[in-house]
């Protein structure tokens, strides 16, 4: 009688992990002005891809340097209008509108120092990845829906660099993002009852990763 199958699995010990990531996040504003309040559900949606490197034999230490695109929203009581080529805000009340909110489409660079329990041949494992993301953003809109009407238009205030600390850590598929801003959202020129207004994101949410 013949010898059955090896099915046992070869080890790769060039084996890479991680490369391709996607996400859904719940986004905060925080340091928000008096009487500023965050309304409806702000959102985020990423996907991209990075490039894994491991540092040590065993391969379960390592960077990733990345690329990816990201959008996000940010709604609260804050109305933004354009007229004349100026921009100005102001705290909306509770029935003067439907929702208002900032909307951003981004190029995203992601940094990550890598650590987690993976081998070549074990697809679930613990992961921690922390680090630091810039982020190009190629839209920036500002939008406002009140009483039907619906004001739209590109705001030069959302600063057109934004940089911030990032944390991933979880097992196998379901993994915590947080993203926490180290600039403001907006630019020293967009004012708010004549004081710069200081509202930072931050981004709780879930990241999948792909190989």
């Amino acid at each position: 009688m013949g010898q059955g199958l090896d099915t046992t699995p070869i080890a790769d010990n060039k084996y890479l992990e991680d490369q391709f990531y996607a996400g859904l996040s719940y986004n905060f504003l925080i340091d928000v002005p008096e009487n500023v309040e965050l309304r409806n559900l702000s959102y985020g949606i990423q996907f991209g891809f990075i490039e894994d490197i491991p540092l040590n034999t065993r391969r379960n230490f390592g960077i990733g340097l990345g690329m990816g695109y990201a959008t996000n929203s940010y709604y609260s009581n804050i109305g933004a209008r354009e007229e004349a080529g100026l921009i100005t805000y102001e705290v909306l009340s509770a029935e003067d509108f439907d929702r208002s909110k900032f909307e951003t489409h981004s190029l995203d660079f992601p940094f990550e120092v890598r650590w987690r329990t993976s081998n070549a041949v074990d697809y679930k494992f613990w992961r921690i990845y922390t680090g630091f993301k810039v982020a190009y953003l190629f839209s920036r809109r500002s939008r406002t829906v009140s009483n039907g009407e619906v004001l739209s238009f590109s705001n030069r205030d959302i600063e057109q660099w934004q940089y911030g600390l990032t944390l991933n850590f979880g097992y196998n598929t379901w993994n915590i993002h947080l993203y926490y801003s180290l600039n403001n959202l907006l630019s020293e020129t967009a004012t708010l009852a004549g004081s710069t207004i200081p509202i930072k994101p931050l981004r709780v949410g879930i990241i999948f990763y792909i190989l």
